[in-house]
């Protein structure tokens, strides 16, 4: 089984330098997930910092269907709205893969954009309000996509965020933007349990 992780700087596992550890560094989930397969699976990881989902389209056919693997876990979308794109649009930019994933017998695996996280003014609190709002609207676009269309979709969004502020919690950020080794670990185990986790059971199953 092959798979493909594709997108921008959360697929390519960046992380802020920090007090503790003052140098950028690279925690790509896809690691974290070949770990979990081991030799039942090849993982590539194809993360482009600074991506938006209109770059990302570009480059999907060389990136992805030319090498036809099973699957591509697609995530995209947080720097587009980091640019004030509109839902719809970074939405169909997404839809575009899919399809064209699809199209070419590779099954995609779509990622909600997860929450942000910052220290602000309560007074200042609606523009970052403003910010969770356009993701829950993007992420909503996704959700509706992926079940009627019956396409695996990892809810990233839901399972990091801190449900009382919908904030992404604090321990899967330190820049309230990209996550941390904790976060991408939980993105690769969401990954796995949800989507790869039966497959690999039941090849277990046949071989024995």
């Amino acid at each position: 089984m092959s798979i493909v992780c594709f997108g921008d700087s959360l697929t390519a596992g960046y992380q802020s330098p920090t007090w503790d550890v003052p140098y950028t560094i690279e925690t790509p989930y896809g690691t974290f997930l070949q770990e979990r397969l081991g030799e039942q699976a090849t993982v590539v990881i194809s993360g482009v910092c600074g991506e938006v989902t209109h770059d990302m389209m570009l480059r999907f056919p060389h990136d992805v269907v030319s090498h036809t693997p099973d699957y591509v876990v697609i995530l995209g979308g947080t720097n587009d709205l980091g640019c004030h794109l509109a839902p719809p649009d970074i939405f169909n930019n997404l839809l575009h893969m899919y399809e064209q994933a699809l199209a070419a017998g590779i099954r995609p695996v779509a990622v909600t954009v997860p929450s942000i996280r910052m220290e602000v003014n309560p007074a200042d609190r609606y523009w970052l309000d403003e910010f969770v709002v356009q993701r829950q609207h993007l992420n909503r676009l996704i959700r509706h996509y992926c079940a009627k269309q019956a396409v695996a979709c990892v809810d990233l969004f839901e399972a990091t965020v801190e449900p009382n502020t919908l904030l992404l919690a604090g321990p899967y950020s330190n820049d309230g933007l990209h996550l941390t080794t904790e976060g991408y670990r939980k993105m690769a185990d969401l990954i796995y349990e949800q989507v790869f986790h039966a497959r690999v059971r039941g090849q277990h199953e046949r071989t024995e």
